[in-house]
This record gives C-alpha cells, structure tokens and sequence, in this order.
C-alpha cells in the first residue's frame, strides 16, 4: 500500500527533501497575499483558497464597507482576512493598497491579478475608443502597475508568486467579445514578458485562463440559451467552469507545488481550446 502522505521524490532546492509530506506542497503558511476584485464569484473563492493554505490574505474591490464584512465571514472560518478598498484605475489606489499590506504584514509573497471587466458586448466595428480605452485600462494596465509596485517587497520573498486571471477570450477570441478578448490575450503577453525579465528576482509569473463559469461577470452569456447552446458544441466537458476550479490552479501556482513553473498559461475551459 502506498503512503500518499510519506514518498519518495527527487531532491531539489524547491522541494527540499528526498522524502515529503505532501501538504507541505500546497502550503502559503507564513505568506502574504494580495486578491483583486475579490469581493464575490472567482476572485473570493481564490482568496479562500490562499487563506485555507496558510496565508494571511487581503481581499481588494473598491468597497471598504463590503470588504470588512467579507473579511469578518472568513475570519469566523478560522482565515486570516483582511479588506483594503481599491479602485484600480486610480493608480494612488493601487499605491496604498501595496502600502497598507506591508505595513500590516511586513511582506508580500503572492499578488493575484483578477479584477477585470467586460462592459460591452457587440461587433467591433460597433464599438468605439472609449470602450478600447476602459478595457485596457482596467485589465492590462492595472495588472501592470500593480505588479510593478509589488516587485520590491517580491523580491524578497522565498517563494514569490503572481498570478494573472486572463480568459479562454484571450487564447481563442469569441464572437461579440472582441475588445476583451483583445485585453485579455495582452495580459497574457504582459505575464509572459515579466516572466521572463523577473525570473532572476525568483520571481514567478503565470496566467489562469477560465472558461464560462456561472458568475454575475459572465451573466449575458450564461443567461442566454442561444449563446451557451453555441458553447457547449465547443467544449469537450459540456457544463460550465466552477469559481473552486478556477481556485484550485490558482492555488497551486501561488504554492511550493509550481516552484518551477512560470510564464506558462493554465486554461480551465473544459476542452473550449482543443
């Protein structure tokens, strides 16, 4: 009978021993995590998820109010939650929400990049600048910044990690969804590029690539049948994406499990990119 608890595994500097205690994988005991646009659907599951390992996690969205009776629901669970309002498109928000984590934490190990917005759904020649601007704005650019103004207290984390929450849009553009498919395969190029130029830092970068999943983000294409009948001939798992398998592969790209894993793309679509 084999001990799934006690295995052999080769030696490494990221695993540390020759035997393991699998947990140990998956831990962020000890970590600090920052969570965008994690007041409800994906963004709140992943932060449980991190809490539920070990982290101590700030929650973000642009509502204080909202955030601190989050947090007191997960706090009653046994996790350490802590809520901090942000409005990403303003860059001084983004400036004091890295601010006020380290100076409650005194570090910061994981960002996790999942606020985004779809506000338009049309062709797109029916769609103009302003809406270009929007998109990039929140879904790039914000990414961007915040990931940049993390990197000096990254750099000195053990076990540092960002993860960005594009879309299955940005692999594979949709029809009527072009705008965001356009911001959402930029994420992933932005990902890639710090990647490659934070590698040095030990500093690991990945992309989570949902499919549909039944969130109020996603409700114009789930609430209409046309649409997800149109969908479901595409997948190859015919039913749409839960927010907990979103969390589950944003767990283990914040954990010892994916220390040498970067710059990759991690699609949870259900077969859509077959």
């Amino acid at each position: 009978m084999i001990n799934v608890d006690r295995v052999t595994a080769p030696t490494s500097t990221a695993i540390g021993a020759t035997t393991m205690d699998l947990s140990r994988l998956f831990s962020l005991q000890g970590k600090v995590a920052i969570v965008t646009g994690a007041s409800r659907g994906v963004g709140y599951c992943i932060a449980q998820f991190l809490a539920a390992a070990g982290a101590s996690v700030v929650i973000s969205s642009k509502c204080q109010e909202e955030l601190e009776l989050l947090a007191e629901e997960l706090k009653c669970k046994g996790y350490a939650v802590t809520g901090i309002a942000c409005d990403v498109e303003k860059e001084h928000d983004l400036e004091q929400l890295v601010s006020k984590t380290v100076a409650l934490f005194g570090q910061l190990d994981i960002l996790v990049n999942h606020v985004g917005i779809n506000p338009v759904y049309g062709r797109i020649q029916e769609l103009d600048i302003a809406d270009f601007d929007r998109l990039m704005n929140v879904n790039v650019k914000a990414p961007f910044l915040l990931s940049k103004l993390c990197l000096p207290y990254l750099r000195e984390s053990s076990s540092a990690s960002i993860i960005n929450i594009s879309a299955a849009e940005g692999l594979k553009p949709e029809p009527k969804l072009a705008l965001y498919s356009i911001s959402n395969a930029a994420l992933i190029s932005l990902s890639k590029a710090f990647a490659r130029e934070w590698g040095h830092y030990q500093i690991r970068v990945n992309v989570v690539c949902p499919g549909m999943t039944k969130t109020e983000f996603n409700e114009v294409m789930w609430s209409n049948d046309q649409i997800m009948m149109e969908r479901m001939k595409s997948l190859s798992i015919k039913r749409m994406c839960e927010n907990e398998e979103v969390a589950a592969m944003a767990l283990f790209l914040a954990s010892p499990a994916s220390a040498y894993t970067t710059g990759t793309v991690m699609a949870v679509d259900g077969g859509l990119l077959i």
